[in-house]
């Protein structure tokens, strides 16, 4: 019988029990596909399972002596369906791709899997990844497993919610405007954007990209500084990829704090529910009580919004033109719009807005000669409907596209800075709120660090919950 016992544990337990010969990695993959039984179903975040394949992977890690087995020992890691894994059918969300199945893997993948992790799903993703709410004409909706009529924002949605019912102990993710942060807010887990080139991964069709990054997805900070020191290190077949200088757990657990911590709820760029603001605030503040000085302060990323949408939009036709001119009938109307944006831009326009994000880099690097650590909301929002296909107003502000309403994840993007979101309390009906925690880029170490003091500050907990219809109660808490 599958030990369910296993569910509630962290990663990092979960891989000193496989470390020590306790649990194997089949014992692993085997308590997954029991809790996956129970509870996805209710939320449909693992629609794509490869269990075979996870368990001929674990049988060979077990012929090794466990210490020989890598960093992850064989825990089990779901990749989320925008990568390539070989022999699993990964669609992209898209039907232009629903039944495709690559014959090699993501050099992320590669990486993972020599670090010792074991592949047994893929999680869900809006197609290509494009919008906040994770839904595609494939495999429908995922929902958030702490009120199942609710979004689980996206486009890392399946991992989020994997984790937070049990399903996974630590996941893969990929974030662009706030792809791991967004739903890692909405689902009460961690999601940490490291800096670009951290984690090395197939480049695509534009190979000095700066914007869209592979990262790791977590319970708790610990975890998932465990799974970025699975992740990380350069292949010369991703040219802006670095070298693995450190360990990012180690950094995690050194008990660093900062001295000087800014907290915006807007970042002077987005309205922001009021609610959020200040539970936001209130999480911020008590950085105050490990030492560090608490002032409201953030740098000038007014160029935001003009700067994401030309890059974003040149990113989306650099890769997906070709679909849009062969496949316009399958893709979802706000990609074809983005599409159409990126083949519409100017020179100019890209011009400026690569002086644009010059700009915010050289004042974003400059605020944090003062600064240690920028804290801001994760979302703007909590949950909305799940049918609800984006945000399209707050606070009395009407926004003018689909993705207007990430701006405070998608500034912080455009800076190059490693930036956590971590869990850090709850509206007055139950939703989820994120703390976006940002250091200086490169500092991956520092946003990992104070994340994991302010998260034993705040002692929030991280047992798994099992999916809550709206109005119910779940059994795990």
């Amino acid at each position: 019988m599958p030990d369910a016992r296993l569910i509630d544990l962290t990663a990092n337990d979960v891989v000193g029990l496989l470390r020590a010969g306790e649990v194997s990695p089949l014992d692993c993959v085997d308590a997954l596909a029991a809790r996956i039984a129970e509870a996805d179903p209710a939320v449909n975040a693992l629609p794509t399972l490869c269990l075979d394949r996870a368990r001929d992977h674990a049988r060979r890690l077990q012929d090794r002596p466990p210490g020989e087995r890598g960093l992850l020992a064989g825990l089990p890691v779901p990749i989320k369906d925008l990568t390539e894994v070989a022999g699993v059918r990964t669609t992209f969300g898209s039907p232009i791709y629903a039944d495709f199945v690559p014959s090699a893997n993501d050099i992320m993948v590669d990486r993972l899997e020599a670090n010792g992790g074991v592949v047994y799903a893929k999680s869900n993703t809006p197609e290509f990844g494009a919008g906040g709410n994770t839904f595609n004409e494939v495999f429908g909706a995922t929902r958030n497993p702490w009120n199942t009529d609710l979004s689980a924002a996206g486009s890392s949605g399946g991992a989020a919610v994997a984790l937070a019912t049990g399903m996974a102990w630590a996941a893969h993710g990929s974030d662009m405007g706030g792809s791991l942060r967004n739903p890692a807010s909405f689902c009460g887990v961690v999601g940490f954007r490291p800096s670009p080139g951290r984690v090395a991964s197939n480049p695509g069709f534009k190979i000095d990209r700066l914007l869209g990054v592979q990262g790791p997805m977590a319970r708790t900070v610990e975890d998932a500084a465990l799974l970025l020191d699975a992740m990380t290190g350069e292949s010369p077949a991703d040219p802006i990829s670095l070298p693995r200088t450190e360990s990012f757990l180690a950094a995690a657990r050194s008990g660093w704090r900062p001295k000087r911590v800014a907290f915006s709820a807007d970042l002077g760029i987005t309205p922001v529910d009021p609610e959020v603001a200040a539970i936001c605030r209130k999480a911020a503040l008590r950085f105050a009580d490990l030492g560090a000085v608490v002032e409201e302060a953030r740098p000038d990323l007014s160029e935001a919004h003009d700067v994401f949408h030309v890059l974003r939009a040149m990113s989306f036709a650099v890769a997906h033109a070709q679909k849009l001119e062969r496949h316009r009938d399958k893709l979802k109307p706000e990609l074809a719009w983005n599409i159409e944006q990126g083949l519409a831009c100017t020179m100019a326009d890209v011009a400026r807005a690569e002086r644009g994000r010059a700009d915010m880099l050289r004042r974003t690097n400059a605020f944090f000669d003062a600064y240690d650590l920028l804290l801001c909301p994760s979302t703007i929002v909590a949950a909305f409907p799940v049918e609800q296909r984006y945000v399209t107003d707050c606070a009395g502000h009407r926004f003018g596209n689909y993705v207007a309403w990430l701006a405070i994840a998608y500034a912080i993007t455009l800076t190059t800075a490693p930036a956590l979101s971590l869990p850090c309390g709850f509206t007055a009906d139950g939703r989820p709120v994120g703390l976006q925690i940002v250091a200086r880029p490169r500092r991956d170490a520092d946003a990992l660090a104070g994340g994991r003091a302010l998260e034993q500050a705040l002692g929030l907990g991280h047992r798994p919950i099992d999916p809550r219809p709206p109005g119910g109660a779940g059994t795990r808490a």
